[in-house]
């Protein structure tokens, strides 16, 4: 962990030099294409200045560096920040409405995985330029800023913001990443609680505990997974932290929680370590992931993140 995040330290000030030393990156980059984060070369002629974003997280992206006035559709989910409302809609997160896009022109559409499949080929059919973010990592979501900030010539925003997140992440990690294993509190993430479901392996939460000083139980888990009641008590949690916010589902986690009887056993039960959590943070892989970060290191060691 310690090597991965000097790597990642070291990236950033690589990106900090490529920046800051290329003042007209957009445009040489783009004579030769920017590959996106799907693989693919995708070329723009200028600079774009109608910005269709199609998922909450792009939309986030774009508002932290400044591209506010260059946004002209977003999709419903689209609440953050609370400017991002007054946006027009452009449909749901995989229910884009092709027409609609089509009558806003325009020049930069950003989307992600789940297009790639329909929205993405019927979008560049009408030769449209559509450029894919598919953050998974917390390196990827830096690459996922510095990319978007590359092809809309927000390079200085970029590097500033990109430099800021690492030295946040570098904060916890330093704290952290030395922890010996029975120094690291078990840690039970409830993303949805019927059927009873934990982030696995190769998932942002999963990455989030590991990173913020826990284990997590259910990393021999694949994605986001079912998980028994049973293997969870056999686990013993000392730690629980419950997404809150999901649409109609609300704190309906967060009173699974607090409430399932068969948890009571559970060292995080009896010790009260129960949390919640907005899905929204460690969900969208955007700018606040940081912020899910510094939640997450103050829930599982109050004693070197202290509320402030």
């Amino acid at each position: 962990m310690k090597k991965k995040f000097s790597y990642l330290l070291a990236t950033i000030f690589f990106l900090v030099l490529v920046i800051g030393c290329t003042p007209d990156s957009v445009e040489t980059e783009s004579q030769g294409g920017v590959t996106d984060q799907a693989g693919r070369k995708v070329e723009l002629d200028d600079v774009p200045q109608r910005i269709i974003s199609l998922a909450p997280s792009n939309t986030e992206i774009l508002f932290a560096l400044g591209l506010s006035d260059r946004i002209v559709g977003v999709t419903e989910y689209c609440d953050y920040p609370e400017e991002a409302k007054e946006k027009e809609t452009i449909g749901g997160y995989n229910t884009v409405d092709l027409e609609k896009v089509v009558a806003l022109s325009p020049d930069l559409i950003l989307a992600t995985s789940i297009h790639e499949s329909e929205a993405l080929p019927a979008l560049e059919n009408r030769g449209l330029n559509v450029f894919v973010l598919n953050p998974t990592t917390m390196d990827e979501v830096l690459d996922a800023i510095w990319l978007v900030g590359e092809i809309t010539g927000a390079t200085e925003e970029a590097e500033s913001l990109v430099a800021d997140m690492g030295a946040r992440i570098s904060e916890v990690t330093e704290k952290t990443e030395d922890l010996a294993q029975e120094d690291r509190p078990r840690v039970f993430v409830i993303t949805w609680h019927d059927p009873l479901m934990t982030p696995g392996q190769d998932t942002r939460h999963g990455e989030l505990i590991r990173l913020a000083g826990g284990q997590n139980i259910g990393q021999d888990l694949s994605g986001y997974a079912d998980v028994s009641l049973e293997a969870v008590i056999k686990a013993n949690p000392e730690v629980m932290i419950a997404g809150i916010g999901m649409g109609s589902g609300e704190d309906l986690p967060a009173q699974f929680m607090r409430t399932e009887p068969r948890l009571e056993s559970t060292d995080a039960r009896i010790n009260d370590r129960l949390y919640e959590m907005d899905v929204d943070l460690a969900g969208r892989p955007g700018p606040r992931i940081v912020d899910a970060l510094e939640k997450f290191a103050r829930f599982i060691h109050p004693e070197l993140f202290p509320a402030t």
